[in-house]
């Protein structure tokens, strides 16, 4: 059973942190508004909205502030600005004591998905949700579910029926963010064990046969087997090769499932996509998919 960290309370102290790619101000700004009018108060890191080539700092300085905003027992959830790359270098730098003993919420996708994982290891929920860089493009309901999972509000989302769902039901732990990273974390000490999850999905900017490619590690890996349905976010900006490859991506993911029966529903509305809507990792979820609509109930 994973730790669920504490609901928000209005007034409670939200950390806005940059380990990773730098974001322009205008984005944070509008963010620690929006987080502001929902009732929280927000705290900037020191190097948030700074710039180290690519990044918002040096591995040290983006350390300190995530550092920082970790150890503050006064800080409930950190709400990371952006994703991109740089988050992996900070992983086994963080000092992850003071989460163990007092768990605290921490926000984010993309490349975010590596601060997932190791919370996944822990044993600990994390939320898939938004973060400041796309704010100001979000739908109302990505938003709201955001404020929703943070204070501890129960959800459901219903999506409309793909052609190519799989029909079914399944309950489990939800587990997962973008492919590429869990991808990457195969062979790790952060690779998850998987048994009896829901395995959410989304990726950004792939070829389709790189999607081919991960899902055979994933089968590879056994994990095909263990889990026991599978949701499959926004995959966007997809590409193709010259000569094109001769499927879509929703035909490659199912011709890894031939002898393998369990729920699958696409479109989720979760990832690089406008209407990316909150969910709780490490929560126990059901998932139903019918002939006319899907469903995630998180408690």
């Amino acid at each position: 059973m994973n730790q669920i960290p504490a609901s928000l309370q209005q007034g409670d102290l939200i950390a806005i942190v940059a380990p990773a790619k730098a974001i322009e101000r205008e984005h944070v700004d509008f963010a620690k508004k929006i987080l502001e009018k929902a009732g929280f108060r927000v705290e900037i890191g020191e190097h948030c909205l700074g710039q180290h080539h690519y990044f918002s700092g040096d591995e040290a300085e983006r350390l300190r502030d995530f550092q920082s905003a970790l150890d503050n027992p006064n800080v409930k959830a950190i709400v990371c600005a952006r994703g991109g790359y740089g988050c992996v270098q900070l992983l086994d730098r963080i000092a992850w004591a003071a989460q163990l003993r007092e768990p605290k919420w921490i926000v984010g996708f993309s490349d975010v998905t590596y601060f997932h994982q190791r919370m996944q290891r822990h044993h600990i929920a994390s939320i898939h949700g938004s973060m400041p860089l796309n704010f100001q493009q979000n739908t109302t309901e990505a938003l709201s579910t955001l404020v929703d999972c943070l204070t501890g509000k129960p959800s459901e989302t219903v999506w409309e029926n793909h052609p190519q769902n799989r029909l079914g039901t399944a309950k489990g732990t939800l587990v997962g963010g973008n492919l590429s990273i869990l991808y990457a974390l195969f062979g790790t000490d952060d690779q998850l064990e998987f048994e009896n999850s829901i395995l959410f999905i989304e990726d950004v900017g792939e070829p389709i046969y790189s999607i081919d490619r991960m899902f055979y590690a994933l089968s590879k890996a056994g994990v095909l087997d263990k889990i026991k349905g599978l949701i499959v976010g926004g995959m966007t900006n997809l590409t193709d090769t010259a000569v094109p490859y001769g499927k879509r991506f929703e035909e490659v993911i199912l011709s890894h499932f031939d002898y393998r029966k369990i729920p699958i529903a696409f479109d989720f509305p979760a990832g690089h996509i406008d209407d990316n809507r909150s969910i709780v990792l490490g929560s126990e979820v059901r998932f139903t998919v019918e002939e006319n609509r899907a469903l995630l109930a998180q408690p």
